[in-house]
């Protein structure tokens, strides 16, 4: 950082009680009181230097003693004393950290060329011109300097200019890049890179005031030369630095209280990022704004913010990952972990606007927006595996979930599949009717042959489930020798052999019935099962017949 030294001799102020006096043989004539702090001074140093002071003291004679009261001067008694040892030749030291108080302070006195030759205000203006303005961290700690004098500092140009040079040198081509700046990005230094990465600008940026951080990243964006990706990844580091528990993946990252004024902090940074987020899609990650979405319920942001968040992650839902949608449940009256009522909202989102697009290109090929839907299902299946694992997780919450996913956007029912199992064995207590509702929403033509061996086997499936397992598995290994035995047929007498119908289903042990019917008829011998003891049941022992038009079915047990 650049610095700034004034004057030759040493610091002879000292403090006694509230009073700040300077040693010296001369008497002092001249009393100036800021709030609670006296200086006693002499108007021989001050006078010639300072325009104000002249003015307040042309009516006094020489031999009295003057005060004056400056409790309005900008940078308070600390701004004071700069200019003050100014006047008297005491060595002063000046950087981005105290300039803009001692600019508005001599400003504030007048303390310009008009009044005295070589005086401390074009000094100053000087120095933030070549110097300041001229660094990259120097800028951005001058500007933020600027919001103990807001008003002053925008009279005098200085946010602006201070802006100006900051965007400047974002805009500066990487190569080009030669300032100091910080990028402490896990990875990158083992990386080694030579070549200076396009986001090192955004954790120095990242130290302002949320204002002062907005006007900054608006003026960026005004050129429209950034990539939205770039003011995206702006935002997630000055959200990452200014929410405490933005980066927690526990649940006591929610837990910790709050005090209205800490939480108002943080619900005006949550708008305020959310309004500066690019529309572009993908100009930030699907797992930067799920997170937002959860922060935005704990620290109660606007309808319109939470609004907005839920449009955008449902919009990208695609792009999450499983660690993403894990988000912590904050809300006092629930016992479950997750929050599942964060998810749903956010897949509802996604599926409005899917099914809009699919109506929209009824006619056209659907292909991208089948592949984003069962992409979309294979996520929320595997959300559905993690949150079983947990013993508060109501029924009803992962079967409205579950349920959730159109029936087109699985082909495979595999993952399903998994996730019931494993909330039955967490939760061994549910009833009859709650194990109903979880299966309602499995298709066991759709388990793969390895997992319908596994259902029927399943003690924990409810035994309608088990059966239509059993069904769907023996109807498959029945068309597969039907279909190799046919092949087997069709190459010995080398001609085509039309298929009777009635031989196979007779090789399906089903009979020439519609396959339809025989599980219709079994699913009403099913409810009538489930009524005995589970116990006494082996789905091995299920046997299918089928004579002529008529059908019997018959369900044998181990007695």
């Amino acid at each position: 950082m650049k610095f700034m030294k004034f004057g030759t001799k040493p610091d002879t102020f000292y403090t006694q009680e509230a009073s700040r006096i300077l040693i010296t043989d001369t008497p002092n004539d001249l009393v100036i009181r800021i709030n609670n702090t006296t200086y006693h001074l002499h108007r021989s140093c001050l006078v010639p230097k300072c325009g104000l002071l002249r003015r307040l003291c042309t009516d006094s004679e020489e031999s009295d003693t003057v005060t004056i009261e400056l409790n309005d001067i900008p940078g308070g008694a600390d701004a004071f004393e700069l200019c003050a040892k100014f006047c008297y030749d005491i060595t002063i030291n000046l950087s981005a950290h105290n300039l803009v108080n001692a600019l508005c302070a001599s400003k504030f006195l007048r303390m310009s060329d008009s009044v005295d030759k070589g005086n401390l205000l074009p000094k100053l203006e000087a120095f933030f011109h070549s110097c300041i303005l001229q660094g990259w961290k120097d800028s951005i700690v001058t500007l933020q300097s600027t919001t103990k004098l807001p008003e002053w500092c925008e009279n005098l140009g200085i946010v602006r200019k201070c802006i100006d040079s900051i965007v400047e040198k974002i805009l500066t081509p990487t190569s080009e890049v030669s300032w100091s700046h910080t990028y402490t990005r896990p990875g990158y230094a083992k990386r080694q890179h030579h070549s200076v990465p396009r986001d090192w600008w955004t954790e120095d940026i990242s130290d302002l005031d949320l204002d002062l951080f907005r006007c900054v990243i608006t003026a960026a964006r005004s050129t429209f030369t950034l990539p939205p990706q770039l003011i995206g990844e702006a935002l997630h580091v000055y959200t990452c630095r200014w929410l405490p528990y933005f980066k927690s993946n526990s649940h006591s990252g929610f837990s910790v209280k709050e005090n209205e004024a800490a939480l108002e902090r943080h619900r005006r940074l949550v708008n305020t990022v959310v309004n500066m987020i690019p529309a572009d899609k993908g100009s930030v990650s699907e797992g930067f704004l799920l997170r937002l979405v959860s922060i935005a319920s704990y620290v109660r942001a606007s309808l319109t913010t939470k609004t907005e968040l839920i449009r955008k992650s449902g919009l990208q839902l695609e792009e999450a990952t499983l660690e993403d949608l894990l988000l912590p449940s904050h809300s006092s009256s629930h016992l479950h972990r997750y929050d599942t009522d964060l998810v749903a909202t956010v897949l509802e989102s996604f599926l409005m606007l899917w099914r809009r697009q699919s109506s929209a290109h009824l006619s056209s090929n659907n292909t991208q927006l089948l592949h984003s839907i069962r992409k979309v299902a294979k996520l929320i299946d595997s959300y559905l595996q993690a949150v079983a694992q947990d013993v508060h997780m109501p029924v009803s919450k992962f079967v409205s979930l579950s349920e959730a996913v159109p029936d087109i956007a699985r082909q495979s029912h595999d993952r399903l599949y998994k996730a019931i199992n494993i909330f039955l064995k967490v939760h061994p207590e549910i009833s009859k009717e709650e194990k109903k509702r979880l299966c309602r929403s499995l298709d066991c033509q759709k388990l793969s042959a390895q997992v319908r061996a596994h259902a029927v086997k399943n003690e924990r499936m409810p035994l309608r489930t088990v059966v239509q397992a059993l069904f769907f598995d023996q109807e498959s290994s029945s068309k597969g020798a039907s279909s190799r035995s046919e092949s087997q047929e069709l190459f010995t007498r080398g001609k085509e052999t039309p298929t009777d119908e009635h031989s196979m289903m007779h090789k399906l042990h089903l009979g020439p019935a519609s396959t339809g019917k025989a599980k219709n008829v079994l699913e009403e011998g099913c409810k009538r099962g489930e009524e005995k003891t589970r116990s006494s049941t082996d789905p091995k022992k299920i046997v299918w017949k089928g004579t002529g038009s008529e059908h019997k079915h018959h369900i044998s047990r181990d007695r």
